[in-house]
């Protein structure tokens, strides 16, 4: 898929927070306002700046951009699931003495945006780094009432859009060490393009009546739109959803029909609905194994290669490929899987 471009111009501040605060007006604001920040000057300001990201894919990119000049604070660690998390006293704490705050937006922090409201109203530099995405290239369920898909990082091609903001915000931010934010960007680019030519080439060897993937919810659309698969998630988008007796009945019939072999349990989702399945498929006479663990909502252990953005992708490409058929090293992309 050719990676979609745009000129669309970044909105003004007061109409981004009007979005963000009509968008939060569903999910209910808290009235209790967050300290006001004191401005400071770029002479007064020593060291790093104080950057904070919502989940581990965010921290990922703010990380690469910013490298020596940011102290990067991921709010949500991994295993945690951000269509649930509430922030806490720490986060909030945080949050107010950050120099920016990145999240993704499109309601993937749905019970933390009325916190970033605040922040936002109170003074803070608070940007989702989906802000200048196409909204063309935005998926739309019909079980999501609406809202465009969130887990655009599922698509290695799309998630290179966040990088602009990161490298602007920051430059903005911090002019001294524009050249460096745009070096550090570039670099980050090449490696994206890097992996989603792996994924391509590795996903391309999965036969196509294999191509189904079946996971524990719907994180998985935009990764099935780049690389050609069918994406049957047992929930919802948001985990916040519960698969039905006839939901599990209907996967069934599917993995009996097509001859699945194999479906895959996440990370940050309960795998009782993945083992209903193998069980009902057991029952009509037609074996179904795990395929693997995939990395959806958050990404693996810090400090891992799994714990980073292109470990994450390339664990789930490298997983998704071997288990369904295809050809794909044990190690995967950069050989450090094999661990």
């Amino acid at each position: 898929m050719k990676q979609v471009s745009h000129t669309r111009p970044r909105p003004p501040r007061a109409l981004r927070l009007i979005a963000l605060c009509l968008t939060v007006f569903v999910i209910g604001c808290s009235e209790q306002p967050l300290p006001t920040p004191q401005p400071e000057s770029e002479s007064d300001r020593e060291g790093p700046l104080g950057l904070v990201a919502t989940t581990g894919m965010v921290g990922d990119v703010v990380s690469a951009i910013a490298g020596d000049h940011g102290d990067v604070t991921v709010l949500m660690k991994p295993g945690v699931d951000p269509h649930l998390y509430k922030p806490t006293r720490n986060d909030i704490a945080a949050i107010t003495t950050a120099d920016i705050v990145f999240y993704n937006g499109l309601l993937l922090e749905g019970k933390m945006t009325d916190t970033l409201i605040r922040a936002a109203s109170s003074g803070k530099p608070v940007h989702a780094v989906t802000e200048l995405v196409d909204e063309a290239t935005l998926l739309e369920p019909a079980e999501f009432a609406g809202h465009p898909d969130p887990h655009l990082w599922m698509d290695p091609a799309l998630w290179q859009q966040t990088v602009a903001v990161v490298r602007d915000r920051l430059s903005e931010a911090d002019p001294a060490h524009a050249e460096a934010y745009l070096a550090n960007a570039e670099a980050y680019n090449a490696q994206l393009r890097a992996l989603d030519l792996y994924a391509s080439e590795a996903l391309s060897t999965v036969s196509e009546q294999s191509r189904v993937l079946v996971t524990a919810h719907d994180a998985f659309n935009y990764f099935g739109r780049r690389f050609g698969f069918e994406v049957v998630g047992i929930q919802g988008i948001s985990t916040e959803s519960e698969a039905g007796v006839r939901d599990i009945e209907r996967l069934v019939d599917l993995l009996v029909q097509r001859q699945v072999g194999a479906v895959f349990v996440e990370s940050t989702v309960s795998d009782r609905n993945i083992k209903a399945l193998i069980a009902g498929a057991a029952a009509r006479g037609h074996a179904v194994t795990i395929g693997g663990e995939l990395f959806s909502d958050a990404m693996g252990e810090a400090g891992t290669y799994r714990g980073t953005y292109l470990g994450m992708i390339d664990h789930n490409v490298t997983t998704i490929t071997r288990a369904l058929g295809g050809i794909a090293p044990e190690g995967g992309m950069n050989g450090l899987l094999a661990d």
